[in-house]
């Protein structure tokens, strides 16, 4: 019994979705999926990550097509960003943490 739970784990943790799969991009979706739209300091500062670092996420979730920019001007000069997690976004993360609460019952043998 212990190796087929052994193999189901080992299963589900190779189809966890890899775009999601890095902390700062699962750290994005959560934050989106909480928080709704979020400028792009917003999501800095929840995330704790720097400007570069956020950025090259952001733009990996959203070629994906689990996120959405959004451009705008503000205060008349200063442009803005901010973001919006997809339909497509939400369930693909709601496909990764299922996955991950079925990854978790299979390795403590539930």
């Amino acid at each position: 019994m212990a190796g087929k739970i052994r193999a189901a784990a080992i299963h589900t943790a190779l189809e966890l979705d890899p775009i999601i799969h890095e902390r700062v991009r699962l750290a994005i979706l959560s934050a989106l999926g909480t928080h709704g739209r979020l400028s792009f300091n917003e999501l800095k500062a929840l995330t704790d990550a720097t400007d570069g670092n956020l950025s090259t996420h952001s733009q990996k979730l959203e070629a994906a097509g689990y996120v959405r920019s959004m451009k705008g001007v503000f205060g008349g000069r200063r442009s803005k960003t901010s973001y919006e997690i997809t339909s497509g976004g939400r369930q693909a993360l709601m496909d990764y943490l299922d996955s991950l609460d079925r990854l978790m019952g299979e390795v403590r043998g539930r």
